[in-house]
């Protein structure tokens, strides 16, 4: 049996930082819930993660914008904005556009499932920590993913330029947006302590 606080049975506050018996249901500091585990942490994710995905389809399939110069304009989704950019010799804007729209968004999604995968599948005690890394990198990387969002936000809000150009978000912003959400409710619904949980890894 490993060493940790829930075979000693005993759980850490959220709230405070107290170390309580787990059978207590309120913590004796400051008397907020006590949990060992994120309630429903797998199901929370699985169901958010699953949500995600089927988001980024529509995410990459829909314009999520609309440039028209002179009253004339076609909508582009991410992937087409992306090689427009690439067109103009705007390299660097195209490269953070690509990396923050679709890498980061895509690999949040698949590193959720592979860490779900992980918690009921078997492995070495050594790639724990390998999974422990794939959940830090999903942790700092997801903070960038709404900067496409947030980009066309400011275009539309200040390059208006009456009927010389104007900007619209598509539809596919929308669904970009509920996708990120979605995603950062999956990676804040994940409990890395499952991992040590693993029938394989109590021995």
């Amino acid at each position: 049996m490993q060493d940790t606080a829930a075979a000693r049975g005993l759980a850490r506050c959220h709230c405070c930082g107290r170390v309580n018996p787990d059978q207590l249901s309120r913590c004796q500091r400051c008397r907020a819930k006590i949990h060992s585990r994120i309630p429903n942490s797998f199901e929370r994710t699985l169901a958010l993660t699953l949500a995600a995905a089927i988001m980024f389809i529509p995410a990459n399939m829909l314009p999520i914008m609309t440039v028209s110069y002179f009253g004339k304009g076609a909508p582009d989704t991410i992937l087409s904005g992306v090689i427009l950019l690439l067109q103009h010799g705007a390299w660097p804007i195209a490269g953070i556009v690509f990396f923050a729209s679709f890498i980061v968004p895509l690999g949040k999604i698949l590193g959720l499932l592979y860490l779900l995968y992980k918690v009921r599948g078997q492995g070495s005690s050594d790639a724990h920590y390998q999974q422990l890394r794939v959940y830090r990198v999903i942790d700092f990387f997801g903070r960038w993913s709404m900067l496409d969002v947030f980009v066309v936000a400011l275009l539309v809000a200040l390059v208006q330029l009456g009927q010389i150009a104007t900007i619209e978000a598509g539809s596919g912003a929308t669904a970009f947006a509920a996708m990120v959400v979605l995603t950062m409710f999956a990676a804040g619904s994940f409990d890395p302590r499952l991992l040590w949980d693993r029938p394989d890894r109590k021995q």
